[in-house]
């Protein structure tokens, strides 16, 4: 059995793909067979698959043909993969319980800092696809978390995304309990439910060095590279905590299922650094790899299968070290929630200019 099955056979870590959905041809099912088991994607993988091939030009030339706005259009591509995607990984969400076989799709990226408008996005999509097996994926501002409460409390499957910080996560955690809880208490049955919460590692490390190099003397220099797997290991305890207790006993006895948490942005930026760094190092039960083509090459190859995520003491430790240098952990987190909202947009936007620049083009033929 290769290295990316046995992370679910033997560590109870589930590995998704991080792609465009669109693989087609069978590439998508052959991963599946090799181990994968869901697909997540964003704005920014959707604007590289879009601008960077001709795969879409026929759909998309027959949408805007009929009449499509160029914005209307895009949503159908980005519908019609996550459909395929879903179709592909439904046996897996069946026979998983649905804990396992979804594929998500994201609220468009201007909305990340208006509640109502998100939860009106989020149920547009559900109700657009209406697949059991597909979340909608929600950023962890401010503003978006009372539209996770809501969106849970409705029943909805919810990916959070762009988690960076701990007291973020457990605001998260924390919305999705109190939602879980209101459908309950309305007759919903929470055994229905599913929810992931995706915890960003790589791009943490990144955000983090170069604070650390901005210092520049030995004492911060030595604690490069490994602030961002500490607080992941910190964020599994918040995990284990929360879904323990009188509380959560209660909404369990309903069926209710633990939002597992998802580790997001696992290629490693800095070459430096191991190239399946961020797959060893966050290997754990009940918890979600998700991995771009490129590092599940690298993880099938030379990857490492052992258990450790239960460090929770060392990773406190290391993060007094940091504070004691002066690298302020809820600011790396601020900066990199602004930063990721602002990356999704531009991809956005760039993806919409693309399409208008082949709209011209076919026009042209």
């Amino acid at each position: 059995m290769n290295r990316l099955a046995r992370l679910c056979t033997e560590q109870g870590q589930s590995p998704w793909l991080d792609t465009r959905p669109y693989l087609r041809d069978g590439v998508l099912e052959a991963m599946v067979a090799d181990g994968i088991r869901g697909v997540t994607a964003n704005p920014t993988i959707f604007a590289r698959a879009i601008e960077a091939s001709n795969a879409y030009d026929d759909q998309f030339a027959t949408l805007t043909s009929a009449g499509s706005t160029v914005e209307d259009a895009y949503w159908d591509l980005v519908v019609c993969d996550v459909l395929h995607a879903a179709t592909v990984l439904r046996p897996i969400y069946d026979d998983s319980g649905g804990t396992d076989g979804n594929v998500s799709i994201e609220v468009a990226p201007e909305l990340a800092y208006d509640t109502d408008a998100t939860i009106a996005a989020a149920r547009r999509l559900h109700e657009r696809i209406a697949r059991p097996n597909v979340f909608v994926k929600i950023p962890a501002t401010t503003e978006g978390i009372p539209a996770i409460t809501a969106m849970i409390a409705e029943g909805v499957g919810i990916n959070i995304t762009l988690i960076f910080s701990l007291p973020r996560y457990q605001q998260v955690i924390e919305a999705y309990l109190q939602g879980l809880e209101t459908f309950t208490a309305h007759g919903g049955a929470p055994a229905h439910v599913h929810s992931v919460a995706s915890f960003f590692v790589s791009r943490v490390d990144t955000e983090v060095d170069h604070r650390l190099e901005h210092l520049g003397t030995a004492d911060p220099l030595a604690l490069r590279g490994r602030a961002a797997i500490a607080q992941a290991q910190l964020a599994y305890q918040i995990f284990r905590d929360s879904f323990t207790g009188p509380r959560w006993d209660n909404l369990a006895a309903h069926g209710a299922h633990p939002q597992k948490p998802l580790w997001a942005s696992t290629s490693t930026k800095n070459p430096a650094y191991p190239d399946t760094k961020y797959v060893d190092g966050l290997i754990g039960p009940d918890t979600i790899n998700t991995l771009t083509e490129t590092t599940i090459a690298a993880f099938q190859d030379h990857g490492t299968l052992t258990r450790n995520l239960d460090t929770a003491a060392a990773a406190a430790t290391l993060m007094r070290e940091l504070a004691a240098v002066g690298v302020d952990m809820d600011d790396v987190g601020h900066t990199l929630e602004a930063e990721g909202v602002a990356s999704f947009h531009t991809s956005f936007a760039d993806v919409l200019t693309a399409l208008h620049t082949k709209t011209r083009q076919l026009e042209r033929r």
